[in-house]
């Protein structure tokens, strides 16, 4: 008998009784209780889609087992980094079986987030979802048994009856907030690549996507008050191609952005998985693309700024915003059209590599300082976020920004993203801010994944498959009062060097695989963490992304065409520090 493949990520408990399975096949209805609507959806459209089937509404409508008898608690079961194996096996023979019904509910007794798979020859098919994104998860585990097939867009084996090994799991996620920050003010990924990633984050289980919409290098979302954020700060005349610090550009405009209907969709299409969209919105630094487009939002008593364009290089613009009502009135304005279209109860301004060189130098901002009775630069900042703080707030709303936001005072009531390694979101959590743990040392997967000549572009510090999959959140400088503010993590994937789709999926694969196990799964101390056997449920893993069209870095290496000779990058020797 073949191993049944492994499941990812790893779920917390799991067992298997060895019973003949489960068909799936043109015969297959679905049954779905009340709030497990969005899984209904997903399953026809997506896994019938895949499979060739309709899944057609069961004709019996009452559930396949009641809470007591269904809950099949694995208490002694291993942990499911050995155990949650599946097999998408193909039969043949299926067809001669009983008809079989997948059945959805959502069952009160079980955590949010949490589900109950239980897979029986007698019974079909069961999720139990502790709520609406339970049943979606586990609905996702159920697409990695039935195997790669499971994860294309039309069947390749028309008629094949996809056999479900008999098995029941349980499983819940350890962090509430399990994200991913894409960048797209750097290099612009059209919508149709911003719902591919949702896809991505589905399949694996992540649930907040942080969309760093507006940089130096480009504004992209629609703004109707101000159209020139878009009909200018929206495009550059050319791009740094490499780092920074590289002779090569490219030579050509680039840019565009999304229209306030392509956010609505994009919303809407995150919702329907079970995936928050948090925006970014970056102020009073980061800031050169909205000064192009409105130049008296700069330090116009310092710096020409109606000479600025948006910018084509990378790094951190000295070109940041006055420190005037104009400016805060402006930024309303921006706030007041993002609530309309984002529903997400944490709003990100960014506030991070804040340039205070124009501050020092200007006389209006000086004046600003004493008017305000500040200290100093660092606190001016901390006023434009503690600002926006009290107006999010008045509206229903909270305040998330980078560790920068510390500098000069924290915003009463705001959250921290705690890139700048753990100190910022250690110092948050003690003081009783929540944090999102996601460390440019450990999390940032522009950074290079090994340390050959063939790594494109190679950025940052060497941070392997091994390294993410060692990476832990929680610091363990926290109590465990202090720890609950952390709310969980995110990786982030800054664009500069990622020009395209086929080099944005290879720096994020498979290295968010990895990720998305530590932000699910219940893992024990880094040092401890079974890498080998994530490595084997890798090797079930990898046929599941390349249905998916995924282009990750193979474990052997780049592919010839994934490498990029001559274009400099900027690595950094040693191993990161842990600060």
């Amino acid at each position: 008998m073949p191993r049944p493949p492994g499941v990812i990520p790893a779920p917390r408990a799991a067992r298997e009784s060895g019973g003949p399975g489960v068909p799936l096949d043109a015969r297959t209805t679905l049954w779905a209780g009340p709030g497990t609507g969005t899984t209904e959806r997903w399953l026809r459209l997506t896994l019938g889609a895949a499979l060739g089937i309709a899944l057609p509404p069961a004709t019996d409508t009452a559930p396949a087992t009641d809470t007591a008898s269904g809950a099949a608690h694995a208490s002694g079961a291993a942990h499911a980094s050995g155990a949650a194996h599946a097999a998408g096996a193909e039969n043949s023979a299926g067809a001669e079986s009983a008809p079989s019904t997948v059945r959805l509910r959502v069952d009160a007794s079980l955590p949010p987030e949490a589900y109950v798979l239980d897979v029986d020859s007698g019974r079909g098919i069961e999720i139990r979802g502790g709520d609406g994104a339970g049943v979606f998860w586990g609905a996702q585990t159920l697409r990695q048994l039935i195997g790669p097939d499971a994860f294309r867009r039309a069947p390749v084996r028309p008629g094949t009856t996809h056999v479900v090994p008999q098995r029941t799991i349980e499983d819940a996620p350890r962090f509430g907030w399990r994200g991913c920050m894409l960048d797209v003010a750097r290099h612009f990924t059209p919508k149709d690549g911003v719902l591919r990633h949702l896809d991505l984050m589905a399949a694996h289980k992540l649930n907040v996507f942080h969309f760093h919409l507006t940089d130096d290098q480009g504004w992209r979302i629609e703004i109707k008050r101000y159209p020139r954020l878009t009909e200018t700060g929206s495009w550059r005349a050319r791009t740094k191609f490499g780092h920074r610090a590289s002779p090569h550009w490219e030579e050509k405009p680039h840019g565009g952005f999304y229209t306030q209907d392509d956010i609505r969709e994009i919303v809407a299409y995150a919702a329907e998985r079970h995936i928050a969209v948090v925006p970014e919105i970056d102020i009073p630094g980061h800031s050169q693309a909205a000064i192009a487009a409105y130049p008296e939002l700069g330090n116009t008593d310092v710096v020409d700024t109606l000479s600025l364009s948006v910018w084509d290089s990378w790094g951190v613009s000295q070109n940041v915003l006055a420190p005037t009502d104009n400016a805060l009135r402006f930024y309303e304005g921006v706030f007041e059209e993002l609530l309309g279209l984002f529903p997400s109860e944490f709003i990100h301004i960014g506030g991070d590599e804040c340039a205070k060189d124009q501050w020092k130098a200007s006389p209006a901002a000086q004046a600003r300082i004493t008017e305000l009775g500040l200290a100093d630069e660092d606190e001016l900042q901390s006023w434009f976020v503690r600002h926006f703080d009290a107006w999010l707030t008045a509206r229903g709303r909270r305040l998330i920004g980078w560790d920068e936001i510390l500098e000069g005072g924290l915003a009463p009531g705001a959250a921290v993203s705690s890139w700048r390694g753990y100190r910022g979101g250690i110092a948050a959590a003690r003081a009783g801010h929540d944090v999102v743990m996601c460390p440019e040392q450990q999390v940032y997967l522009d950074h290079r994944q090994a340390g050959g000549p063939d790594e494109p572009v190679p950025i940052g510090f060497v941070r392997t498959l091994e390294d993410v999959y060692r990476f832990e959140p929680v610091p363990p400088e926290l109590t465990p009062g202090q720890a609950r503010h952390v709310l969980g993590t995110q990786a982030n994937l800054w664009t500069e060097v990622m020009e395209d789709r086929g080099r944005l999926d290879y720096q994020a694969f498979p290295r968010l695989v990895a990720f998305a196990e530590v932000a699910w799964s219940a893992l024990p101390a880094p040092a401890d963490r079974d890498f080998a056997d994530f490595e084997r449920r890798m090797t079930d893993h990898y046929p599941r992304l390349d249905a998916l069209g995924v282009a990750y870095r193979p474990p052997t290496g780049p592919l010839p065409w994934q490498r990029r000779p001559g274009v400099p990058g900027r690595p950094i020797d040693g191993p990161p520090p842990n600060v």
